[in-house]
């Protein structure tokens, strides 16, 4: 049997461009901290611990835990690319739903370098070979550095299947601009029109530009998951829970289907989204806030289509109608998302859970959605892994 799995802590420390940053160790404790004292529980308390990063040595994790406390408990160093905040998320969530333990610390940072992302080791195999087969097969532009091609790819695809306009990604990346304004931890807080987004430097002409990518960024956020017995115990907050959880990796349709859009993750998103509305009982149309993974504002169109928000091939509609921000259907993205708010790779999916718990508390200030109730993460990285999270909020335990 399953216990219920509660969020009763959350931190995170404001994120910021490479080189402006304190060091991993400092990023890392400011979260736990913060954390901890959102939660009310002391470290002693913690009985397992999950880290994650992409760019760091092994057991970095300790390293930054260590400063906490030298309690003896588990600590697991986790990377699984752009999802590993997600992925040991999910890897505490079934620790405590299992029973393994009943108070569980996740944290996710990252200390990155400027420039795009790029593989360290090169006297190896790299895990994105199958990929770039697939990628120089479909979209011949060697010169294009890696994610760019994988992304742009994927909504290149989108625009001759549909007729999708660059400016509908442009607007995509205004509305990122426009929700980061109100957060405080975001690292780009100035609003950005449609037409700035089109008139900045092209990556990828007619494709993509500039201000339609993430850029690198440093930062950490931490969370503190216990059982619903220890919440109770202890006297802590546990309005919110997660409803469902699901993680996937890639099939071999990512590969075969000959779609960039299944390349970067599409089918391993839509997988994952219809497994945590069937567990949870609920569609996309119960849904009121959502945290999904726009590395580049192309993947953020596809994605609403993979959760199932529109129809394939509806996105645009989606966008044109407003339907992702406040007034419409659902608000995608209130923090301002990767776009705005910052990617630090191991820390984003820890950033996603943050935001939606301050939803669900009614605690996001300006940038509230209005009676939140369900919140609807999603954090992918390619190589790949998916994980769909539903969190639930507005029932006390105690």
């Amino acid at each position: 049997m399953k216990h219920p799995v509660h969020v009763v802590g959350i931190g995170m420390i404001p994120f910021s461009k490479p080189g402006t940053n304190p060091p991993y160790t400092e990023m890392g404790m400011q979260a736990i901290r913060a954390a901890l004292a959102d939660a009310k529980v002391e470290y002693s308390e913690v009985q397992q611990a999950y880290v994650g990063y992409v760019y760091g040595d092994s057991t970095a994790g300790q390293r930054v835990l260590y400063g906490a406390g030298m309690t003896g408990i588990p600590i697991f160093n986790v990377n699984n690319n752009c999802s590993t905040g997600s992925t040991a998320i999910y890897l505490a969530r079934q620790a405590v739903a299992l029973g393994a333990a009943q108070c569980v610390l996740v944290l996710g940072f990252e200390q990155m370098k400027p420039g795009a992302i790029k593989s360290v080791f090169d006297d190896r195999p790299t895990p994105f070979d199958l990929f770039d087969d697939v990628a120089e097969r479909l979209v011949d532009q060697p010169e294009i550095p890696l994610a760019l091609r994988y992304f742009g790819g994927a909504g290149l695809e989108h625009m001759r299947l549909y007729g999708t306009k660059l400016s509908t990604f442009a607007k995509i990346r205004a509305k990122a601009s426009r929700h980061a304004a109100k957060n405080p931890l975001a690292m780009m807080r100035r609003e950005i029109t449609e037409e700035e987004v089109l008139s900045s430097p092209l990556v990828w002409p007619g494709v993509m530009t500039r201000l339609m990518a993430c850029p690198p960024t440093c930062g950490a956020a931490a969370a503190i998951f216990c059982s619903r017995e220890f919440a109770a115990a202890k006297g802590l907050d546990g309005r919110v829970s997660i409803a469902a959880q699901s993680m996937t990796t890639d099939t071999p349709e990512a590969f075969n289907s000959g779609s960039m859009r299944q390349l970067v993750g599409a089918g391993m998103t839509a997988a994952a989204a219809n497994a945590v509305y069937d567990e949870a009982g609920v569609g996309p149309e119960d849904i009121d806030v959502i945290e999904l993974h726009d590395c580049f504002a192309h993947n953020e169109l596809i994605t609403y289509e993979a959760l199932g928000l529109c129809g394939e091939g509806g996105g645009e509609k989606l966008v044109r109608d407003e339907d992702n921000t406040f007034g419409g259907k659902y608000v995608v993205n209130p923090s301002g998302g990767l776009l705005s708010k910052g990617h630090p790779l191991g820390a984003t999916g820890l950033a996603q859970c943050v935001e939606l718990v301050q939803q669900l508390r009614g605690q996001a200030g300006a940038r509230q959605v209005e009676a939140a109730r369900f919140g609807l993460q999603h954090n992918i990285g390619l190589g790949g892994a998916c994980v769909v999270t539903l969190y639930q909020g507005g029932h006390s335990i105690l």
